[in-house]
């Protein structure tokens, strides 16, 4: 092989070890922050965030022949996120009004938040379910609490979030908040009239569950 053949293959080696070392680099560096990431995710942990159903306005509530619930609600919802170093992003949120684990309302989309630390998020969604089907089983119980006058709905929220460290964003977690509504019909003087609606101040606490999608 000639001197000047010999030169090439040399270079081309060097530059061949060149790419490796900075390939390698990269790939350390990559790892490096990766782990202090990860570390710093596991000694934050974040806490799920807190939703409380601060209040429920009935506009209408009527059940009719033969198994037709119609229903026409404001509900005031808040979310607390009780982490210092941690922010939340809520990606998709979605909220309706149960009853006896059935849906009667429509679905309402909540815009997407972004919550910061320690942050309180207020939504005012309105909830409508026209000449919604009752099946037979849930038809008797509600016949029975708005006999007694008392009626338990649940307002339900569901979802996608993500958590923020510095500029880290977390992959996307699904949400899902339980908030029990008792509505007194038979006790007006529970709720403070609105018009010709009713406004019934709860402050319930909601349970949430935060899981890895």
């Amino acid at each position: 092989m000639s001197e000047p053949e010999n030169k090439d293959s040399s270079k081309q080696d060097d530059e061949g070890q060149r790419g490796k070392h900075i390939t390698i680099g990269i790939v350390g560096f990559l790892v490096v922050v990766g782990v202090v990431v990860f570390l710093v995710w596991a000694i934050l942990h974040p806490d799920k965030p807190r939703f409380t159903l601060e209040d429920v306005t009935i506009y209408d509530f009527n059940h009719s022949a033969p198994n037709l619930l119609s229903s026409n609600m404001q509900i005031t919802l808040s979310s607390h996120n009780p982490n210092e170093k941690i922010g939340i992003y809520y990606q998709k949120l979605d909220v309706l009004a149960s009853y006896q684990h059935q849906q009667i309302t429509l679905p309402s989309q909540l815009p997407r938040t972004y919550q910061g630390h320690l942050d309180v998020t207020v939504w005012s969604p309105y909830l409508y379910g026209n000449a919604v089907p009752v099946d037979p089983f849930a038809e008797q119980g509600l016949n029975q609490d708005l006999n007694t006058g008392m009626v338990l709905l649940n307002i339900k929220v569901y979802g996608q979030l993500k958590w923020r460290v510095g500029t880290w964003i977390s992959g996307q977690y699904q949400i899902n908040a339980n908030c029990p509504a008792y509505i007194a019909f038979s006790d007006r003087t529970k709720g403070t009239q609105v018009g010709s609606a009713t406004k019934y101040q709860l402050v319930q606490t909601c349970t949430v569950a935060v899981s890895l999608n």
